[in-house]
């Protein structure tokens, strides 16, 4: 049984990983189902463990905080006006590959977007969803003993993009970030996208 959550306000990142652990070690010892969250953050930036962490530029006049994760990948922001998605799922009863995990929640996105009417796709060697150069995705995952953590962040409404100015988006020089709404240009809620991406997610992963 997968469930899907609806977080209604935002959670700091470091409750939202919390409450990832939680749902992680309930996956682990039979105690709960596969599971994922679906929320916004409050304002942070987050990074990888990596040691070279230049895609934060100077991370001293950043106007958020910053929080070093577990995820793979580059520096990024995560605040209102973003859907964050956490898929907490057994990759040893689906599939111990995680770059198809990585491609499914790009088609989960991909397909979400086109219920907006916006063609969106990949790029070649480059993770994420985009519309032609411009980046409207960022996936970035974990796991534990093949349950998997972390997951995706889409840009929603135009809030959503002034703070990635600050850094360079996943480590990728002259990396325009877009919205949703800027791309179907109309107004499109987070909740409203959420309930798009439940529909695709559950396609996909049941």
């Amino acid at each position: 049984m997968l469930q899907v959550l609806h977080l209604q306000n935002p959670l700091s990142y470091e409750a939202g990983l919390a409450l990832q652990q939680q749902y992680v070690d309930a996956l682990l010892d039979g105690s709960g189902p596969e599971t994922i969250l679906l929320l916004e953050h409050q304002p942070v930036y987050t990074i990888g463990r990596l040691r070279d962490q230049s895609s934060l530029r100077d991370s001293t006049t950043l106007p958020y905080p910053v929080v070093e994760t577990n995820r793979g990948g580059q520096a990024t922001y995560h605040g209102p006006g973003q859907l964050v998605g956490y898929p907490i799922l057994d990759l040893n009863t689906r599939s111990k590959d995680l770059h198809a995990h990585l491609r499914k929640l790009e088609d989960a996105l991909i397909h979400a977007c086109a219920a907006f009417g916006v063609e969106a796709g990949r790029r070649d060697r480059l993770t994420g969803v985009w519309v032609e150069n411009r980046k409207l995705a960022s996936i970035g995952v974990g796991v534990r003993k093949w349950i998997s953590m972390h997951g995706f962040a889409i840009n929603i409404t135009q809030e959503s993009l002034p703070p990635f100015f600050a850094i360079t988006p996943c480590g990728l020089d002259g990396v325009s970030m877009s919205c949703l709404e800027t791309e179907a240009a109309r107004t499109i809620s987070v909740s409203e996208a959420a309930q798009v991406v439940e529909l695709e997610l559950r396609k996909l992963f049941g």
